[in-house]
């Protein structure tokens, strides 16, 4: 099978590159699954990098998420029953950017027909990142504000999707003045530039100085900062990210006086969590979000898998507009 190869770690535009692999062999309890499409994340290029928050041993098949047709089961009911369905593959230990991906059965998340392939190569991790937390972690209620840094990532407009939808207010932070208009027309309810304005003082004033209840940061350093000096008695900060690799500070006695909290969220520890049934719920959830537009991913450029350089390139690209994809197969 064609694959992306990674034999060290590095700027993904000098070291990864297509070669035939073995397809690989099933296990019990394992599916194959012949993918269609993936797109390129953050946290592909940072395992690229060797920033992820674990390196992957070497050599290596990148991509954590993607679309297929399971082809193949290795036993077990589940297996039995997705053979031939179109699933979301979600890795934790990376491989989608290959031609074929062997992963455990309960992995994989059934897709709707309704959803183009585009969309469906993107139906996991970003959209279940944003109504997880905020529907399932900080159970953000109608009226209530919520605050989120790098807003105009894909998780921060379906976040700000999901408020419009739900009822909650949302205040973003962004980098760029241009980015403002645009989540103003996504339904944010307020956007602050965070290099233009003080972000503690703008939403101590938008909040009539209470603060917020619930807030998301996945950039760290001065603005992770800022942030925890936002919230209210009571509130909670997500850490999701780590952007600018700098570390977020903030005064103990604040945290204590206030009963506020700072916590982390990874995707795949909160659903490792979960049973069987409570999967089921949150995958139902974001099925019928995404079905009905709530959550569909913005679509950018799309590559083959010959054009890998281009590709990560583009996934960089300051002002792309949408997700960057590679396109594996046709159907």
């Amino acid at each position: 099978m064609r694959a992306i190869i990674q034999d060290q770690f590095g700027e993904p535009s000098d070291v990864l590159a297509i070669r035939e692999e073995p397809t690989p062999g099933l296990r019990s309890g394992f599916i194959r699954v012949r993918m269609l499409a993936s797109p390129i994340n953050p946290s592909d290029l940072m395992m690229v990098r060797g920033v992820y928050s674990y390196e992957p041993q070497l050599p290596v098949i990148p991509g954590f998420e993607g679309v297929g047709i399971v082809e193949e089961s290795g036993g077990g009911l589940i297996g039995w029953y997705q053979k031939g369905k179109r699933v979301a593959v979600a890795s934790s230990i990376a491989g989608c950017w290959a031609e074929h991906v062997v992963i455990p059965a309960k992995q994989a998340v059934p897709i709707p027909d309704s959803l183009s392939v585009a969309q469906a190569a993107s139906a996991f991790v970003n959209p279940t990142t944003a109504y997880v937390m905020t529907q399932r972690v900080l159970n953000v209620l109608p009226h209530q504000w919520l605050l989120q840094t790098a807003a105009a990532s894909v998780v921060g407009k379906m976040v700000i999707s999901l408020g419009k939808h739900l009822g909650f207010k949302t205040i973003n932070a962004v980098r760029r003045c241009d980015q403002v208009q645009e989540l103003k027309d996504l339904g944010a309810d307020e956007v602050i530039v965070a290099d233009e304005e003080d972000l503690a003082g703008a939403v101590m004033r938008i909040t009539s100085g209470y603060g917020v209840m619930g807030a998301l940061d996945p950039v760290g350093g001065e603005t992770g900062t800022a942030v925890a000096k936002c919230l209210a008695h009571g509130g909670r900060m997500l850490v999701y990210g780590s952007l600018s690799f700098q570390p977020t500070c903030f005064q103990p006695r604040e945290l204590l006086t206030r009963g506020a909290k700072i916590e982390s969220f990874a995707l795949a520890r909160f659903m490792q969590k979960l049973n069987l049934i409570q999967k089921l719920g949150v995958i139902r959830a974001v099925n019928r979000l995404t079905e009905s537009g709530v959550l569909r991913s913005p679509e950018g450029a799309k590559f083959p898998l010959e054009r890998i350089k281009e590709a990560v390139a583009d996934a960089e690209r300051p002002g792309r507009g949408g997700k960057t994809l590679l396109v594996i197969a046709d159907s």
